[in-house]
């Protein structure tokens, strides 16, 4: 299953680390939105899944990723999955904003994934920041068995919807 995966990562790199991992788990491209840019419309309509991630900032994804996903083609309903990293905190709340810009595109969410990342933001710089090494093996681990599940599902409904 062709699959790209979008992503920002700034600061400590946490996103970027869990990106590459999955990617490289199942042979999937990936695109720092920051770095390279946004890829075109038919560039996107070319894979069969696409990934949208970022840490977690003020409460939702990066804005750039969020911009992103307010333009994702409505040509054709795709399947995407959502992950992030966070220093602390409930990443079902955080996700919700993402969700709703890829739904109302006319996309599916077939999954979420967010772990803990390295974070020295505002008050926590003082202590030294929170999560120090993470993510770690542990998280990459369970990123790429998040994965696989994802790939697995999206693979049998599209093989349902070609019966």
């Amino acid at each position: 299953m062709k699959t790209l995966i979008a992503y920002v990562s700034t600061h400590h790199r946490n996103t970027h680390i869990l990106a590459r991992s999955m990617a490289a788990h199942i042979g999937a491209d990936t695109i720092d939105l920051l770095a390279d840019g946004g890829p075109s419309k038919e560039e996107i309509l070319s894979y069969d899944l696409l990934g949208l991630g970022s840490g977690i900032y003020a409460l939702r994804h990066h804005r750039a990723l969020l911009r992103f996903a307010a333009s994702l083609p409505r040509e054709r309903a795709g399947k995407c999955f959502v992950f992030s990293t966070r220093g602390f905190g409930r990443p079902d709340l955080y996700h919700r904003a993402l969700h709703r810009k890829i739904r109302r595109r006319g996309w599916e969410v077939l999954g979420d994934f967010s772990c803990r990342g390295f974070d020295t933001f505002g008050p926590l710089a003082i202590l030294g920041g929170i999560n120090r090494g993470r993510p770690d093996g542990e998280d990459l681990q369970r990123a790429r068995d998040f994965l696989r599940s994802i790939v697995d599902e999206a693979a049998q409904r599209s093989e349902r919807s070609t019966r």
